[in-house]
């Protein structure tokens, strides 16, 4: 894969496959990994040579232009072949989609910015959250 790839949704360590557009404008853009070091085992460190299989996630990002994106990221399941590792099997991650997120790293991050701004507890009602609204 070359650097343009991985540019094109700025999103470090992925590269985009293929994109398509479907029925109601949606882009949907499909992801493989392209960091080297995601293949290294998060427990000892030591970098995988087997693969055991594949996953799909569908990790939510910022939106991209007036179109809703949807990201679909195929990585791969790896085997641990450390001896002393009592991790066995792991998969890909990357900094901006740690492993088991379901959201990007600057989605979360955007998401938080929007929360900095403190809602009076006196205008809250019980059990919302203290989040201001829409911008």
């Amino acid at each position: 894969m070359d650097n343009n790839t991985t540019l094109l949704l700025d999103l470090d360590g992925l590269a985009v496959e293929k994109v398509e557009r479907l029925a109601d404008g949606t882009r949907r853009v499909h992801l493989t990994t392209a960091d080297e070091a995601a293949r290294a085992c998060p427990t000892c460190g030591v970098f995988a040579v087997r693969v055991k299989g594949f996953v799909q996630t569908r990790p939510r990002d910022l939106p991209y232009g007036k179109r809703k994106l949807e990201l679909v990221w195929r990585k791969r399941r790896w085997y641990c072949t450390e001896p002393g590792c009592p991790r066995r099997t792991f998969t890909e991650q990357v900094s901006q989609v740690p492993a088991g997120a379901r959201i990007t790293e600057r989605l979360r991050r955007a998401a938080g910015r929007r929360c900095v701004t403190p809602v009076p507890r006196s205008s809250r009602r019980p059990g919302t959250w203290a989040c201001p609204g829409p911008r």
